[in-house]
């Protein structure tokens, strides 16, 4: 268990960041392996495919990363008060939250896979392999909400590294079985879905016996695993509007993709491979903003207002320095990183075209990111659903779809709707930081003048 409240800020931020991106890393890693292998072995129809199941799946894993950041930010919020029973309650009933989510979602997915698959607009050539996908996928949910509640119990006992292990293992695993099934015996789509929810459930299991030997250091018993009033409305109030958010942000990339998807299966398969180079250039934004969140809850519940503001500073500028470098990077040399997931010449152009403009959101989420990183971690994540809310559905999906229709549009213009709604989000959370700061400085000053006043009572 790490004390985040203490030490130089940046070096802090740094070494309890680095893990999460390690671990974000090789999560997107093990993601992309099934379409670098797909794109090598099969044919853009299943590369298709590939990316449109990755794409639905990632809306429910938002769901579950919501929800596991509002327990980390809760037993972090407790680990900074020092308040131990607090923090063993709140494991417990991210723990009995999660097993009422499993029996819930595994099988609505199942359920709704067709449904799924038709609001994709899927290609024609690409149905059948994109159901495959997902129903094998959707049996490995159990497993998906396991690890992400498990890793969100570490970090929040600000131990970010040992999720790292757990995902390694997960990403070897995936690697070994998508050649073996896919490059050998040409399993296609069937075989990268297989691989996907293998290696998650050893993953798991690894992680469960890892925990229950490890234990913690406070005491933590069967009657602290039920559901804790308290703690499962604090767990809610951060990680129900993240859950939002992140499933209102997957929605929308369902719908851009369903809108790009009309013109046809290459520039399917380009934004799929955009997707991709664009999930492992964000992942510094994320991680910084993820540490942020933890960073903030801990020092938050230890009365460091002021430390938790200049964490937000580190992590907007660490941030910064990976989001600069991988937008000039793909201005100038696009093909190097398209050409890895397809050796198909047609969708390789076409990608390169929405990569470049779509990497430009690469500097603004480093802010945005961030700034909802501190939001989660005061508690304040309402305000990231909204602003996201109206950057997504009253900016990007609209300009996607008006610019789909007008003639003569390539994929660079409409990669720029992206960047452009970001700007949205910064623009709102700006206003909103602003307004909280000049607010807490007005309450602040308020408090010293009545200290002042209440002293020269007691002098007269």
């Amino acid at each position: 268990m790490s004390n985040l409240t203490r030490g130089k800020i940046s070096t802090t931020l740094l070494k309890f960041a680095i893990p999460f991106l390690f671990a974000s890393l090789l999560q997107a890693l093990y993601g992309a392996v099934d379409l670098f292998v797909v794109g090598r072995f099969t044919n853009s129809a299943t590369v298709s495919a590939v990316s449109i199941g990755s794409q639905v799946m990632q809306t429910v894993t938002g769901i579950i990363l919501g929800i596991s950041m509002g327990g980390t930010v809760l037993i972090g919020k407790r680990i900074g008060e020092k308040n131990d029973d607090g923090a063993a309650k709140a494991i417990g009933s991210l723990s009995i939250l999660f097993i009422i989510f499993t029996i819930i979602l595994t099988p609505l997915m199942l359920l709704f896979t067709n449904s799924a698959i038709s609001l994709m607009h899927t290609p024609l050539e690409a149905v059948n392999y994109t159901k495959q996908y997902i129903i094998i996928c959707s049996l490995g949910i159990p497993f998906i909400i396991g690890y992400n509640s498990i890793s969100g119990i570490f970090r929040g006992l600000g131990d970010s590294k040992t999720p790292v292990y757990f995902i390694a293992i997960a990403c070897v695993i995936n690697i070994i079985v998508d050649f073996i099934l896919i490059g050998i015996f040409n399993f296609g789509a069937v075989g990268a879905a297989i691989a996907t929810t293998s290696s998650q459930a050893i993953s798991f299991l690894i992680a469960v016996i890892y925990m229950i030997k490890k234990g913690f250091s406070f005491e933590i018993n069967k009657k602290h695993f039920k559901l804790d009033k308290e703690s499962v409305k604090n767990i809610l109030l951060v990680g129900l509007p993240l859950s939002l958010q992140d499933a209102f942000v997957n929605i929308s990339f369902l719908i851009i993709t369903s809108v790009i998807n009309t013109i046809g299966v290459i520039a399917s398969a380009s934004v799929g491979v955009v997707g991709k180079i664009i999930m492992f250039a964000m992942l510094p934004p994320i991680s910084f903003g993820s540490a942020v969140s933890v960073m903030t809850a801990q020092n938050i519940g230890a009365g460091e207002h002021k430390r938790a503001r200049k964490v937000l500073y580190y992590g907007i500028l660490f941030s910064l320095i990976f989001g600069i470098f991988a937008t000039l990077y793909s201005q100038f040399y696009p093909e190097t990183l398209t050409s890895i997931f397809s050796n198909d010449i047609e969708v390789i152009n076409s990608s390169n075209q929405y990569l470049m403009s779509f990497s430009i959101d690469c500097i603004m989420v480093s802010f945005v990111f961030c700034m909802n990183g501190y939001l989660s971690g005061i508690g304040k994540s309402i305000v990231s659903l909204i602003h996201s809310l109206i950057a997504t559905f009253g900016v990007r999906i609209p300009l996607t779809y008006i610019l789909n229709k007008t003639a003569g549009v390539t994929l660079y213009e409409l990669g720029l709707a992206a960047p452009i709604s970001t700007f949205v989000s910064i623009l709102i959370c700006f206003i909103y930081l602003y307004w909280t700061y000049r607010k807490d400085k007005l309450n602040y000053n308020d408090n010293n003048i009545n200290i002042e006043c209440d002293e020269n009572t007691i002098l007269l």
